[in-house]
């Protein structure tokens, strides 16, 4: 059985995870904030299990078992379905301590969100939340944004199974392509960029005018693009220009592909992340949609200032394209155009190999090539003319997965938004819940809005949102296809 080849490692992937929860557990020490034990208890459970199982599965396995690049994908879709449940843990324990009304489901979509960085959220009263659950919220959200299990691959390369994990949890139609000739190397390069930039971050959120706590937590939140805050208002609680023209830069950088930095560095020649095709096409998509929506501010009326509306529009736009999820105004009363293209924004355009969801701005390009060449081929039926990016022909099989893709994209919202429906959501916010979930945002239209969020929800409109979230982080197809008999088969 799979499972019982990927027991060992999924084992070793539970005790690291329940490490992290020293983090918070030093926080709580530090601030003295009444929480220690929990956090305490709840590593020591997760260590407990990840133990047995690890121990159970080298007695059935083996120590080196015959492992398979379909493994892979089990240990991803497992990793995203069971560690979310022992991170709600402690938020389920400081809510029984304290008194709170929070069950099961809310806790694990709490979580669940975290970690596939979307940023929705069932709980009210973040300011009043001691530091260490908030702080645990972001880490998750950071700690998912690059990937939980390159992380593994990173600092466990005797793992054995790195090609097949960065395989099945990168996102993107290209995920063969090696950055270095060895896949552990690759995820430390991948993790050290990440890491660097967001140091940057969190000294410029210092710098701009945050408390330390503060810019930890929004540092998390911003270079995952999960955009959950310690606030209940958001970044509107900050009510600072510079704070938010410093996030719209670095949620423009976290955009961007975390491997092409990489390789920048790496070749120690930054002019190829303006060379590459699908970063332009991000950059040039945000910047032009924050020009056309602050235009429309100022023209309706909506903000006399031409610099306010400038600066609402860039930060509301980029947070939303870039699937983030802050907000500093609840954009939902600016002119209806705004919003929605917001909305279809948060689906296309992040990159490929960066912390965002949605369909990725380098599929778009692809479809919107092919859809040229087929346009030339009824002008003119006999002409040779390639699909090419960057300068390289695309393969037929790389655009028949991103076809594939776009029917099971369009097909997982229709499917979501109508369970949701079945369950007497109004439209708006059904449709618009799902999009932002499957997208990894947050906020959507309607109760779900950026001045609402998820807490009125009944536990199956919750579990149904949660299966968005994970579908839109794992892509889809690598959690469908562990549906299919054939996977089972042996």
């Amino acid at each position: 059985m799979p499972f019982v080849r990927i027991a060992p490692i999924f084992g070793v992937v539970v005790l690291v995870f329940s490490l992290t929860m020293g983090v918070p557990y030093a926080a709580a020490v530090a601030l003295h904030d009444g929480t220690a034990a929990l956090w305490a208890w709840s590593a020591l459970f997760g260590a407990a299990w990840g133990s047995i199982i690890w121990r159970e599965g080298r007695r059935r396995a083996g120590p080196q078992p015959d492992l398979q690049p379909r493994d892979g994908m089990l240990l991803v879709v497992l990793a995203w379905t069971v560690l979310p449940a022992l991170a709600a843990l402690p938020l389920l324990l400081f809510y029984r301590q304290h008194g709170g009304q929070l069950n099961f489901m809310q806790a694990y979509f709490e979580t669940v969100s975290a970690m596939t960085t979307t940023g929705a959220t069932v709980l009210t009263g973040l300011d009043a939340l001691p530091a260490s659950v908030n702080l645990w919220r972001g880490l998750l959200q950071w700690l998912g944004g690059m990937g939980i299990l390159v992380l593994a691959v990173a600092v466990l390369p005797m793992l054995g199974v790195g090609g097949q994990l960065l395989r099945a949890e990168s996102a993107g139609p290209i995920k063969d392509a090696r950055l270095t000739p060895r896949i552990a190397q690759t995820a430390k390069g991948l993790w050290t960029v990440y890491a660097l930039i967001s140091l940057a971050c969190l000294l410029a959120y210092r710098w701009g005018g945050m408390s330390w706590l503060d810019a930890w937590i929004h540092m998390f939140t911003t270079m995952s693009l999960g955009g959950m805050s310690s606030h209940d208002a958001s970044f509107a609680y900050f009510a600072s220009p510079r704070l938010e023209w410093i996030a719209t830069m670095f949620m423009l950088v976290a955009s961007g592909s975390f491997a092409l930095y990489f390789a920048a560095l790496v070749k120690r020649d930054p002019r190829r992340i303006w060379r590459d095709a699908e970063w332009r096409g991000t950059v040039v998509l945000m910047v032009a949609s924050v020009l056309i929506v602050a235009a429309l501010l100022w023209w309706r009326g909506v903000e006399a200032d031409p610099a306010t509306a400038l600066r609402l529009a860039a930060f509301n736009v980029v947070s939303v394209a870039s699937t983030t999820g802050y907000a500093s105004t609840d954009y939902l009363q600016w002119p209806v155009f705004a919003p929605i293209w917001m909305l279809m924004l948060s689906g296309m355009a992040t990159s490929a190999g960066s912390t965002g969801a949605g369909i990725k701005m380098i599929r778009l390009l692809m479809l919107l090539k092919l859809a040229h060449r087929e346009l030339a081929r009824i002008v003119h039926p006999r002409v040779v003319n390639p699909v090419t990016l960057g300068g390289r022909a695309l393969d037929a099989a790389v655009l028949y997965a991103v076809l594939a893709f776009m029917l099971v994209y369009g097909g997982t919202i229709a499917a979501l938004t109508l369970a949701l429906l079945l369950t007497d959501m109004p439209f708006d916010t059904a449709f618009s819940a799902v999009v932002a979930c499957v997208n990894n945002l947050g906020p959507g239209l309607g109760e779900v809005g950026p001045a609402g969020n998820y807490a009125g929800l009944s536990a199956t409109q919750l579990a149904i949102c949660t299966l968005a979230m994970i579908m839109g982080r794992l892509e889809m197809l690598s959690l469908l296809v562990i549906l299919t008999p054939g996977y089972w088969r042996k």
